[in-house]
């Protein structure tokens, strides 16, 4: 069967070599850095802090976990205190998780030390290639936002004033 050629833009670039590239770059970047939480649960507690309160099945919906893993990694991210669970004032039934201020401050934390390790590699690179990856940046917050558009299933649920 044949294959599709890869999608190239104006100037001949392939498309699928620069998502490769950026995708191996990610990983190697991430396996390098220490971590005592693991990548869903530092990407839940990222989602909660971008988003605000979420149902458990939301977070596992955005997640691409089960529910009864999402119900488990947010009992454990509540015991380490980074998350909270209320009552949904609307729905009694349905519990809204929240990041707490310790949880924002070690996300932040885990941010600051992935920046300065990527810093660190950024200071090595001559100055056109700093130059080419500077004039990158508002595309690569495109990215961002393209991405946590297609994972984020609507907006997050409201908080009534009682419940703050």
């Amino acid at each position: 069967m044949n294959q599709p050629a890869p999608a190239a833009d104006a100037q001949g670039t392939d498309h699928q070599d620069v998502a490769e590239t950026i995708y191996r770059l990610l990983v190697t970047l991430f396996r390098g850095l220490p971590r005592d939480l693991s990548l869903t649960a530092m990407a839940t507690l990222s989602t909660l802090e971008r988003t605000g309160p979420r149902r458990i099945t939301d977070l596992a919906a955005i997640q691409g976990v089960a529910q009864p893993s999402m119900t488990a990694l947010i009992t454990n991210l509540e015991r380490s205190g980074y998350v909270e669970r209320r009552s949904d004032p609307d729905d009694r039934r349905v519990a809204l998780v929240s990041v707490t201020q310790s949880g924002a401050t070690y996300i932040h934390g885990r941010r600051r030390a992935g920046a300065e390790a990527i810093a660190e590699l950024v200071n090595h690179l001559p100055d056109d290639e700093l130059a080419a990856l500077t004039a990158a940046v508002p595309a690569l917050h495109h990215l961002r936002e393209l991405h946590n558009q297609q994972r984020d299933p609507g907006p997050p649920v409201k908080q009534s004033e009682n419940s703050r």
